[in-house]
């Protein structure tokens, strides 16, 4: 007997996103597709006017937002449907063909900063005079011409344009390579029973209660994932030849100074964030020593980190009990924005269950326009719950920033992107909590917010470390062999981990499985914005109105102002050290909590 993974056509409708809100059909995408594929010589019509015409600088960012609502529905239709099932060769040569049309409107419009850059100060403030609404674009303005530095001349920016589609090759190989071409053997449990193993059931078998199996489980992953280390290496090291390139071609001192500066970010926010979870490691190890201890094992491994430390409370939760319960947790944020939410549900924004080839993991589109998706690969479980509201958190905040603010200004940066997600988790972790009278429960849901800290804060600082490593290592000019990387990896486990962990010899692997280091610095954000979250939630528990009402500002910030002060217009300063220590600490506590429990 086996659990057997549907295929899409099997996935009832009523569990699909309803992506005809964007596109009523595959043939309407296509006439889009052959609309904007007219627009480039339109874009480069403006050529060489928009630094000496008001209006016509005012007539080309209007523009600008016209091409930013098209193609962000363009390209989101064409990703979420080659996302459904990734061996679809019809809908992968659609993304294929969004990515083009995307690279080709860019590199039209490769003459716009330079030549909003070359604007003399003294006539810029004259443009503003001449066309009041040119106020709008201020902050757009100001980006650019801050980057003054890192500019270059309109063919050189043309080429850099035109190179964006090769530079996500190694992106779009690592994806296809994880999602569509590798398998993995399943794995059979003391029952007798046969589970198919995919990277969306990799971690829900590792939750299994018996350690032979979540033996077996892990070394069959791996072992499968180690046949292709190399060109999963070699796909990482082409991913930071291209930052290499572009941060050289820019004149950026690193690739972590390319990646952060123009979202307004310090790297000693990163940097700090690795030294402040090291100088906390002794909680990481405290915890360990619990787990081994509630466990009951001789040795505790690695594969053991994700299965239930609390003996028989894990339950099972549907998906529509799953919507109630967020429903109900996030009530404390006000009807409309839980109506919100229950339109988001009712009107199939939501693709719930995973099928053969549907892309792993979950993930909101950011896509606003005419309204946010959000990919899940829904477990039934306590996890699958928390993702469920996490992802939404994702959505409506699109939503508020893009219904909130003007099109230009609607797309808000990395670093505040995990806070609502993330305190959309806090809130409800809370009301469970606060909603149980039961103590193995109540232990049970302390121990998963535990490992929402410890997957959130101390694994994603680690992530951010590794990145840090690969890309020190590849500005030094040194190749990213998988033999280089497992090594530095299995360091990193160790230090994270402390001494009672036996790290077994396929973590070293585990680097070739996260889609994240692909993301150009993205992962440090995840740990920076579980704090904030940490704190806006605890604040909006405490105070009630008056905190809803800021968060609901920050909500709708959009990209309105940076991100530091955007946080701050919800009570959080970043600029601080002490969210991520007040967070550290509650951390803590809640091992002792459990420990005395």
């Amino acid at each position: 007997m086996m659990d057997k993974i549907l295929k899409r056509s099997e996935i009832p409708v009523e569990s699909t996103w309803d992506l005809t809100d964007i596109f009523g059909s595959d043939e309407i995408w296509q006439e889009e597709y052959a609309s904007l594929n007219k627009l480039p010589e339109t874009i480069l019509s403006f050529k060489g006017k928009i630094s000496k015409d008001p209006d016509m600088l005012l007539a080309y960012f209007k523009l600008e937002d016209e091409l930013t609502v098209r193609l962000s529905k363009f390209y989101g239709y064409a990703s979420c449907k080659g996302d459904e099932d990734t061996a679809n060769t019809f809908y992968q040569d659609m993304r294929g063909k969004a990515m083009g049309t995307y690279s080709a409107i860019s590199s039209a419009g490769a003459f716009a900063v330079p030549e909003i850059m070359s604007i003399p100060d003294d006539v810029l403030d004259g443009f503003y005079k001449a066309s009041p609404a040119l106020e709008q674009y201020r902050r757009n303005i100001y980006l650019i011409r801050r980057k003054a530095a890192h500019i270059l001349s309109p063919e050189c920016e043309t080429i850099l344009a035109s190179a964006s589609e090769m530079a996500d090759s190694p992106d779009n190989i690592g994806s296809t390579l994880r999602n569509a071409d590798l398998t993995y053997n399943s794995v059979t449990d003391k029952d007798g029973v046969e589970h198919q193993l995919t990277d969306g059931s990799f971690v829900p078998l590792l939750e299994s209660a018996d350690q032979e199996f979540r033996e077996k489980v892990f070394n069959t992953y791996y072992s499968k994932i180690g046949e292709f280390k190399n060109t999963i290496a070699a796909t990482l090291n082409g991913q930071f030849k291209q930052l290499i390139f572009y941060q050289r071609a820019r004149k950026y001192p690193s690739t972590l100074e390319a990646a952060l500066y123009s979202h307004e970010i310090p790297t000693d926010v990163y940097r700090n964030l690795i030294e402040a979870v090291h100088a906390n490691l002794n909680k990481m190890y405290r915890y360990v020593a619990l787990r081994k201890k509630l466990l009951g094992v001789k040795d505790v491994h690695i594969y053991d980190v994700y299965t239930p430390i609390v003996a028989n409370a894990a339950q099972k939760i549907a998906y529509e009990q799953a919507k109630e319960t967020v429903l109900k947790a996030l009530g404390v944020l006000g009807t409309d924005y839980t109506d919100l939410l229950k339109t988001g549900f009712d009107s199939r924004w939501i693709d719930v269950c995973e099928n053969v080839g549907k892309r792993s993991g979950a993930y909101s589109s950011g896509n606003a326009f005419p309204h946010p998706y959000v990919l899940l690969n829904y477990k039934d479980n306590l996890d699958s719950m928390f993702t469920l509201a996490h992802e939404m958190g994702h959505a409506l905040h699109s939503y508020h920033s893009c219904r909130n603010q003007p099109v230009n200004l609607s797309d808000y940066v990395i670093f505040v992107a995990e806070v609502a997600s993330t305190c959309n988790e806090v809130l409800l972790m809370k009301y469970l909590l606060a909603h149980t009278d039961d103590k193995n429960q109540r232990a049970y849901l302390i121990n998963h917010f535990l490992d929402q800290f410890k997957g959130t804060i101390y694994r994603q600082t680690m992530f951010a470390e590794f990145e840090l490593f690969m890309g020190e290592m590849a500005e030094k000019g040194e190749t990213l062999t998988a033999d280089m990387l497992s090594k530095k990896y299995y360091e990193l486990n160790k230090l994270y981990f402390g001494p009672e962990m036996v790290l077994d010899e396929g973590i070293a692997l585990e680097w070739a499985r996260i889609p994240h280091f692909f993301y150009n610095y993205y992962v440090f954000q995840y740990a920076t914005g579980f704090s904030a979250a940490v704190a806006i939630a605890n604040r909006i528990l405490s105070e009630g109105d008056e905190a809803v009402k800021d968060y609901k500002k920050f909500l709708s910030g959009g990209c309105s102002e940076d991100p530091i002060s955007l946080l701050k217009i919800a009570g959080v300063d970043m600029s601080s050290p002490k969210p991520v220590n007040d967070a550290l600490a509650l951390f803590g506590d809640l091992v002792k909590e459990l420990e005395s429990m």
